[in-house]
């Protein structure tokens, strides 16, 4: 068995395509989410960093969507498990 760990590129994509589809721009999760600008969110559509759980909540809230339709799991059994968190702690 793998162990399951999450694509921030294929999460960002996720969260781009529920916004086209409930009709979502970035200035309304900024607002939605009482953000002062729109940086926390475009790192997410860029897959640069991952929402953190509470706003992943407001997101699934927001989408009308489970928190696990938002999160994109990565493929391929050559990458560490640590990858993603080595990437943003060194964000």
């Amino acid at each position: 068995m793998n162990y399951p760990v999450v694509d921030m590129v294929k999460t960002g994509k996720r969260i781009r395509e529920l916004m086209k589809l409930n009709n979502v721009r970035t200035k309304d999760i900024v607002e939605y989410m009482g953000f002062e600008s729109e940086q926390s969110v475009y790192k997410w559509l860029r897959g640069d960093s991952l929402p953190k759980v509470d706003n992943l909540f407001a997101l699934a809230r927001l989408f009308d969507t489970p928190m696990d339709s938002i999160i994109m799991e990565r493929t391929g059994e050559d990458e560490s498990p640590l990858l993603p968190l080595l990437m943003v702690l060194n964000y």
